[in-house]
This record gives C-alpha cells, structure tokens and sequence, in this order.
C-alpha cells in the first residue's frame, strides 16, 4: 500500500467509499502534507497552486469533522471570486455524495439576493462564498456564523489584491476564536504572513515545491559600446525573454524618463518611476505595473524603495550600480518565491571598476555576453494581459471592493477570473482586467452603478 493513499488517513468510511468510487487513491503532495495536519485539528498555511488538489485537501478536512445531524453552519469557504466559489462547491458535493444530506450553499456576489435569503432560511452545514456577500449577509442578520468549528481562505493572496483584507477581517470578527483556520495560497507574500498571524494559532506550513527546482537568481553580463546601444539592448533583452514582469534600474531620474519613454514608443508596455512624479502619477504606476497592466518599470533606486512586486521575472541593470549593495539589492527583487529569477546587467568600459568590484563580490570573472541577435527587433512587442480601470469614486464614497468585483460580474458580466488586482484610494479606485474583456468591463462600469451611483470611468491602455 502506498504510504500515499487516503486509505492510511483516519477518514470515515463513507469518505474513503466514495473516493474509491470517483478513482482518488494516490494523494497529490498538497494533500499529503496537509491531510494529516488538519485531520489532526490544527491550524495550516498551504502553499499550492491551481491544480494542486487543495480542494480536495480541505474539503476532506471539513466533511471529515462534519456533524450532519447537527443543522447549523459549521464551515465557511472564502473564495476571491464566484467561478471559484461555484467550483469548489460543486468540488465538496462530489465529496460528500455518500454522506447523507449534507447541504452546501454558495453566496457570492452578482446574484440576486433574495433568493440566497431564502436559502439561508432553509439552513446549510457549509458556506461557500465571496467576502463581499457574506459580509453583505452578516450587516443584514440574514447569516450567522456563531457555530462555524472550520474556516478556509482559499486562493487567500487574490482575496487581498483584490482589496477584500478589510471584509475578510469583518468576517473572522463574526466567527468564534475558538476554530479551525486553513489558509491556502499560491504565494507567501508579506501580507500573508501578517493576515496569518493575526487570525491564525500556531500554524503548521505546508509548502509545496514550485515546479522551479530552486530559487537561484541567474546572472548575465552584456557589454556596450555606448547608450546608443544601451537602448537598443534593453529592447533586444525584452524581447529575447518576453518576461511578464520586469523592472529596469537607472542612476539617473532623467535616464530614467527617457528610455521609459522610448520603450513607450516601441510598443512596450513601460512606465517610468522615480522621484520627479507627483503622488497621483507614483501611485497609478505602481498600480499599473503591480497589476500586470504594464509589463516594464524603469526605476531609480530611491524611487523603488518599497517596491514589493511578488513573482518578478526579471531585473535589468541599464547601468551598473555605484556600489556593490546596491547592486545586491536590485537583483534581489527577482526570483522570489521559489521561482527562478533572472538578473541582466549592461555595461561599458567605463564601469570597468564597478565591475572589478562586483568580481570581488562574486568570486568570478565577468565576461560580457553577446546580444541576442538583431532579427528579434522584428517580433511584434508583447501586449501586457491586463488592462486598468480607473473610477472616480473610492473610500470617501464608501466604494468596496465587493462593489467593483459585482458590478463587473452581475447579471451579462464578464467572467471573473478576468477581474485582477482591485485597489482603493480615498477619491479614486483602480481595477485590472483581462485585456480581451476590457470594452465589456467598461461598459458594464459605465452603465451600470455603484452604490446606486453613476461614476465616471477611464481605461487605461499600454
């Protein structure tokens, strides 16, 4: 027997039937690691992405403790969006189909709500939803989570860049302390680690290798002759890695502008960072880029300080740093979270003793690279996946994230796995979406309401 199969785990009997009946005997990794844990009752942090088996992982968790005589609601499943939400609904049903009468309801956002009401009136053992509506539900009385002994965060880091952090916390408000919290994330961003902290005891981690076999940072040196050429090899490097995500550094604000602009003109999805910007402009560019709406961000070094961009391809150095540290911390931007990163540096004979330094550091000899070959300048410049919206209305008019998410996705909406980062400002809010759902989302935007308001609405293209 396979020390994999779910045979081993102490599951109820009518679980392991039904398992064998839908063909699930080997255990995937996630659910390996985090099996055991939650069946044990403690509190788990999972890193897993899409296709992991996570479902699976958790909703054996839950039915497995899951007193069915007992009407009440004792799971809750927070899901970033309402394909996800309906997904993993129908996921736990095909689970729990040998378990008598067990009742899964899904209250997600761009539904009708009366009939979720009406649902609710009828009881349910487990919630699956988007933190828009169930706070939506909670602010009216119409669900309580008084009796709830598990709480999943699925997909947790798209629930926070789409700005429900403040729901999520109004929701974990309304469920007892004493619980089971299970949190699974394709990331381990900061803002994870801090919403795990605050809502979490104890928690094991389960971390799930990357398809990347290690988190090195790869690094290549070019030689240039002059900044003629210069530019044109951040164009040759750009389209020889089409990396989804790069960020250029510059020694100069005016360098900094300038290629911006002339990457800009090629077609690039470029913006330019640095320390000349009003608030306004920073803070759109960084909405931009962060939301994959603009592929490349060249930067000063003061400028990017604080920049925390997870999942960066790429760092180009348009010129060598002055100083060794500097030159340490630029590439550390990239091959983060276990995935591969990719340094390039271009330099002169100029910088010859900046380089000498950087041997010192390194424990080798540089040797500058040959430029991917000319005939690349011929490809057509890949198009960033998103696009942002812009509405004029944000915290000031009590805007939520839930209300932008529902508004695209309500009844002739577009799909919400289209819907990317949501940001709120005080007067302003920014929500990225997929490219090819971009026309549709504005109109839905512009006709539609928010708060039963009308606001003016921009596109942003790269």
């Amino acid at each position: 027997m396979s020390q994999t199969a779910f045979s081993t785990l102490p599951l109820p009997s009518e679980l392991l039937t039904n398992l064998d009946d839908l063909g699930y005997q080997a255990m995937t990794p996630i659910q390996a690691m985090s099996l055991p844990l939650i069946l044990k009752g403690d509190d788990v942090i999972a890193q897993g992405k899409t296709g992991s088996g996570k479902t699976a992982a958790f909703g054996l968790g839950l039915l497995a403790k899951l007193a069915v005589k007992r009407f009440r609601i004792q799971a809750l499943v927070l899901c970033p969006t309402r394909e996800l939400a309906d997904q993993v609904a129908k996921d736990i049903r095909k689970l729990a189909r040998t378990t008598h009468n067990v009742k899964v309801l899904t209250l997600c956002g761009g539904m009708p709500f009366g009939p979720q009401v009406g649902s609710l009136e009828h009881g349910a053992h487990i919630i699956v939803g988007t933190p828009g509506r169930i706070e939506d539900h909670l602010g009216k009385g119409t669900l309580k989570l008084d009796d709830v002994e598990t709480l999943v965060l699925d997909e947790a880091d798209r629930m926070l860049d789409m700005g429900f952090e403040a729901a999520i916390d109004a929701i974990i408000d309304r469920t007892p302390k004493q619980r089971q919290t299970l949190l699974f994330s394709a990331t381990f961003a900061n803002q994870i680690q801090s919403v795990a902290k605050s809502i979490m005891t104890n928690p094991q981690i389960v971390k799930v290798d990357a398809t990347h076999d290690n988190s090195s940072i790869t690094q290549r040196f070019y030689h240039v002759d002059d900044n003629d050429q210069r530019t044109q090899a951040v164009r040759l490097l750009l389209l020889e890695h089409k990396p989804s995500s790069a960020v250029i550094f510059c020694n100069t604000k005016r360098e900094t502008q300038e290629l911006a602009d002339e990457l800009a003109s090629y077609g690039f999805g470029a913006l330019a960072l640095h320390g000349d910007l009003e608030q306004r402009d920073r803070d759109e560019t960084l909405v931009r880029f962060s939301n994959k709406s603009a592929s490349v961000l060249v930067a000063t070094d003061v400028a990017a300080r604080g920049l925390d961009i997870e999942a960066l391809d790429a760092v180009i150095n348009y010129h060598i740093a002055r100083e060794v540290d500097i030159h340490i911390h630029r590439i550390g931007r990239t091959g983060r979270a276990g995935n591969k990163g990719l340094a390039l540096s271009l330099f002169s004979e100029k910088e010859h003793h900046k380089i000498a330094l950087l041997e010192d550091y390194l424990g080798r000899t540089i040797t500058g690279l040959p430029l991917p070959s000319t005939e690349v300048l011929n490809q057509q410049v890949p198009k960033p996946t998103m696009v942002t919206l812009q509405i004029d209305g944000g915290k000031k008019q009590k805007i939520r994230p839930g209300d932008i998410l529902g508004a695209l996705t309500g009844e002739d909406g577009i799909d919400g796995q289209q819907v990317g980062k949501i940001q709120l400002f005080a007067q302003c809010a920014y929500v990225a979406v997929g490219r090819s759902a971009a026309k549709a989302a504005f109109k839905k935007l512009t006709d539609g309401k928010l708060k039963g308001r009308s606001f003016r609405v921009r596109l942003i293209r790269s």
